[in-house]
């Protein structure tokens, strides 16, 4: 949830103000459990974030610490979610992670097929109408087929990223041109790094087992 704050924080800050707030973040490094993030600041004052050190202009913002493997999981574990059985299915079937599909419903619907956002996203894995469409869903609301389109999408997304969790899961929230006008970075957007950061700590704190 830290890094959240000071993502977000990081975002609003002057550059007069950056080394200060740079300092007194970094005191909770030590404790960190997220992917490295690099930052840099333009000639407007303007911050960019990443997660790859692309030029000298990028610097280390946060390091992510080697595991321990001393961490306890802070979700339930997967076969204790609701859906349990329908996501272990597609999750084996598409070679993922039960945990990943888990951490994205809850992050995306909270567990409710009748969730329908503001944007127009729908079901458990909040797929909008033209994904729907490209996966052959016929019934958004239906968990079986929603979980299949989101896995499927999921999927789509981890092969066309290199396997990147964070760029997948900032390409499902964003959409991946987003992702792509950036450099294949991502997005400096408050919305995209809350959501990465919440469904990243909802997945490791599941223990990011596989089926």
């Amino acid at each position: 949830m830290w890094l959240i704050t000071a993502l977000c924080r990081l975002c609003l800050v002057r550059r007069t103000r950056f080394p200060t707030v740079v300092i007194v973040l970094g005191l909770a490094l030590p404790q960190a459990g997220h992917a490295d993030i690099y930052s840099h600041v333009d000639e407007d004052g303007a911050v960019h974030l990443s997660n790859h050190a692309t030029g000298r202009r990028f610097a280390l913002f946060i390091r992510e610490p080697a595991p321990s493997g001393r961490a306890a999981p802070l979700e339930p574990p997967s076969e204790a979610m609701p859906y349990a059985e329908l996501v272990d299915e597609t999750a084996h079937r598409r070679g993922l992670d039960s945990a990943l599909i888990h951490a994205v419903i809850a992050a995306e619907s909270a567990h409710n097929p009748a969730a329908v956002s503001t944007k127009g996203a729908r079901g458990l894995m909040q797929l909008m109408p033209a994904t729907a469409a490209r996966y052959g869903i016929t019934d958004v609301h239906d968990p079986a087929q929603n979980i299949q389109g989101g896995s499927r999408y999921l999927k789509d997304l981890l092969q066309r990223f290199g396997s990147d969790l964070g760029l997948t899961l900032a390409a499902y929230n964003a959409g991946e041109n987003a992702v792509a006008r950036h450099g294949n970075r991502i997005q400096p957007y408050r919305e995209t790094l809350g959501y990465v950061t919440k469904v990243l700590d909802r997945y490791r704190g599941q223990g990011g087992r596989r089926t």
